[in-house]
């Protein structure tokens, strides 16, 4: 029954958030993105309204269609949905208005078409089964034990200790603690019954209270339950043609079934008012950054879990997969599973390592026979097409001619694959921090494509995606005297104001926990703060982890360094926002000194050639050649402003320009910017610069005469072409399977609309 005065303050709070959206709510800029929070809270304390709200936001979404406010449409949609996942029993009135709705936004470009045909597929699945939505993310997220719908789901939450102090630390752990206290394995499961039993029966009699009845029997007993709502739901959703009665009489004779082995407990029961059934946080793991390869480590266990329960530990030191016997005997079923990557075994029986001396007391030649005696096998290779589809997938890639070069890609295809790969584990990777975590994350990325590219372990059965808080405290991390210590930055977050001009809602929902983050960790806590209901940034990260599914694709650049000291070996790199070459001092010797009277005006700055492929618009190159004194230069790989959106890089270099005036010669700083994307710098003089990489003072390159910048490769390209070149000696463009895969490495930082046009 609608509610005027609910209904009221529902349409101002949408009001508000439309405003928000315009930046046309001065009052509260200090709290921008706790409107969306706030909303959906109310739904949370009183789920029975969810069918007010989502009308009026129906309304909405016709008017701004209607009167083409398209940037008022993703946020819409995407606060309607969340809504439509927390509550139940939605008329079928509504169904059917949003499903239109969503299939008009297919005539439209993108990320419109996509994000509307992704949920007029859901929808559909909803208005079929009530209630799917809901049981198949909690069943996912919490990887819970179910041959009907195996899918697996984790949060890795990874923050650099060096860059967040240990109160920021301190209170995202806290919060994940808070919610995994109140979730369990078999609470969980019980959400998923409660709400297939109240979203299906409730208009066929009146359900008694399901959560008293299965919370006093064992685990056992509601696993069993849990796997039959379960098995009904999916072969509704196989069979779509099937009718709905057939679905209702199925979890019916689940719900006698129940009923009639806890008649005792029935008649002590009242029956269940409309109360709101939770939604359960996603299963969150912390871990604080500090191996390189501490995320493909992660992964890997991730993925040979058999299963993930609520009551494990998600906060517990990280582990570490090689040393398995520390592990105990709980981690038999990772032994079992052979991964030739960590063999150290040749395969040959003279490289055997030899019996040690405490052995050889009981040595036998029987026990010599049996060391060397090997079981007969053969390699199996698969197929090169199957590599090809594992590649490709794991790249994001769709061939290495894309259309449009300079564009920056954005969003995934209308149109799935032919052969789309079935992958059952999602790892969702949270990364915490500035520019800077967002370097290490690039090197991350890129050393796990260079080991799938040698063999596809986890690509074939692990979808990765990735996504970006930015988080940044007043205090500043390094001292500005400190020896190695970067000169300020203007802008701590370039990527993140990126996407937030790209992306508004993720403008208004992420980039306004900033600074957010700091300042809560830094309130002193209550009793309050400890609750469920009031854990405000691990609500803001579910909701994002769960509706940010589009990408946006950012290319990664390799630098090649050269020293001045040429016993060094090049040094090779990648950085994904910036790279900064400074000057150092120059003490000349004796020797190189000049003979002729200083002059007045010393000029700064040293000589510097650059030589370049200048980027045009029309996709041409032109190579160029400058020579010029400078103090030094920024190389850019975010563009500063929406106008101009090219993947490229921008070189902002400060010259020395001499001039003459009456007081005698004098000179001038000129900024200049060179857009290209690959790039040579050298040295004329006797002098070497530093060279710092994605503004991180801990990736500092001294004594450096010149260095070269390009876009990184792709491994799996890199490896192929290599293949390729070993069976021909003609330089050829690209052959074989080269063809196919993708080029460039580019990182993908999921967003709500990928980037809005």
């Amino acid at each position: 029954m609608d509610n005027p005065e609910v209904e009221s303050d529902f349409l101002r709070s949408v009001h508000a958030l439309l405003r928000e959206l315009d930046g046309h709510h001065p009052a509260f800029q200090s709290e921008r993105g706790m409107l969306r929070w706030t909303l959906h809270k109310k739904i949370d304390r009183n789920p029975s309204n969810g069918a007010l709200l989502i009308k009026i936001l129906v309304k909405e979404l016709e008017r701004a269609e209607r009167c083409n406010y398209r940037q008022y449409i993703i946020p819409l949609l995407h606060t309607l949905m969340y809504t439509l996942i927390k509550a139940p029993c939605i008329p079928d009135d509504l169904y059917e208005r949003v499903y239109d709705f969503c299939k008009k936004l297919l005539t439209l470009p993108k990320p419109y078409c996509t994000i509307g045909l992704d949920y007029a597929r859901q929808l559909k699945l909803e208005r079929t089964i009530p209630g799917a939505l809901y049981q198949r993310m909690v069943s996912a997220e919490q990887s819970l034990k179910n041959d009907s719908f195996p899918y697996q789901e984790k949060v890795f939450m990874f923050v650099d200790p060096e860059l967040l102090s240990e109160a920021v630390c301190r209170a995202l752990i806290d919060e994940i603690k808070a919610a995994q206290m109140s979730q369990c394995m078999k609470s969980c499961m019980l959400c998923v019954i409660e709400r297939a039993f109240q979203t299906v029966l409730k208009e066929h009699g009146h359900v008694k209270n399901v959560h008293s009845i299965l919370q006093a029997k064992p685990l056992d007993v509601t696993e069993h339950y849990f796997q039959q709502v379960m098995a009904a739901i999916e072969h509704a959703g196989r069979d779509m043609s099937a009718e709905y009665n057939q679905y209702v009489e199925e979890l019916g004779k689940i719900y006698s079934t129940l009923l009639s082995t806890s008649e005792k407990d029935v008649e002590k029961t009242a029956v269940e008012k409309s109360s709101g059934i939770p939604l359960p946080n996603p299963n969150i793991s912390f871990h604080l950054w500090r191996d390189e390869d501490q995320l493909w480590k992660e992964l890997v266990l991730f993925l040979r879990s058999p299963s993930q329960s609520c009551e494990q530990d998600s906060l517990s030191p990280e582990l570490d997969i090689f040393e398995f016997q520390d592990m105990g005997p709980d981690f038999d079923c990772c032994e079992q599973t052979r991964f030739s990557v960590l063999s150290n075994d040749s395969g040959i029986e003279r490289d055997l390592p030899n019996l040690g001396d405490e052995n050889q007391s009981s040595y036998t030649p029987e026990a010599e026979h049996s060391r060397l005696q090997r079981k007969g096998c053969m390699k199996k290779k698969g197929s090169p097409l199957d590599s090809l589809a594992f590649l490709q997938s794991g790249s994001n890639g769709q061939g290495a001619k894309p259309a449009g070069k300079l564009h920056r890609k954005s969003g995934g295809s209308v149109m799935e694959p032919v052969a789309q790969l079935k992958r059952l584990h999602t790892a969702r990777v949270l990364v915490l921090g500035d520019d800077r975590i967002l370097g290490r994350l690039a090197q991350a990325y890129y050393s796990l494509r260079k080991r799938e590219s040698r063999r596809a372990f986890l690509t074939p059965r692990l979808k990765v995606q990735f996504y970006y808080v930015p988080v940044v405290e007043e205090q500043p991390t390094s001292s500005p005297t400190e020896e190695g210590a970067l000169p300020d930055q203007t802008e701590p977050c370039e990527l993140a104001a990126y996407l937030g001009r790209a992306d508004p809602w993720y403008e208004s929902n992420i980039n306004t926990l900033c600074h957010m983050i700091p300042k809560l960790a830094t309130m002193p806590s209550s009793p309050s703060k400890s609750t469920v209901s009031e854990l405000f940034i691990l609500d803001v990260i579910a909701y994002y982890v769960r509706l940010g599914l589009q990408p946006v694709f950012f290319q990664v650049y390799a630098v090649k360094v050269f020293f001045s000291n040429t016993d060094l070996e090049p040094v090779e790199d990648i950085f994904l926002i910036e790279l900064s070459l400074m000057l150092e001092d120059f003490n000349p010797s004796r020797d190189t000194l000049p003979t002729k009277k200083k002059v007045a005006v010393e000029v700064p700055g040293a000589d510097l050639t650059l030589m370049y492929k200048k980027v045009l618009l029309s996709n041409r190159e032109k190579e160029e050649t400058l020579s010029l004194r400078s103090t030094g230069l920024v190389i850019k790989a975010i563009p500063s402003n929406e106008t101009e959106d090219l993947v490229c890089l921008n070189v902002n270099t400060t010259e020395v320009v001499k001039v003459s005036n009456l007081s005698g010669r004098s000179y001038s700083l000129v900024t200049n910017t060179i857009r290209t994307r690959n790039i040579k710098i050298r040295s004329t003089e006797q002098r070497t610069f530093t060279v710092c990489l994605d503004k991180d003072s801990r990736r500092l390159y001294k004594n450096v005469t010149s260095i070269e910048v390009f876009p990184c490769l792709e491994p799996s390209y890199c490896l192929q072409k290599t293949r390729t070149r070993r069976s021909s000696l003609e330089e050829e463009e690209d052959v074989g399977l080269a063809k196919y895969l993708p080029k460039s490495l580019l990182l993908p930082i999921n967003t709500f609309a990928g980037i809005v046009q």
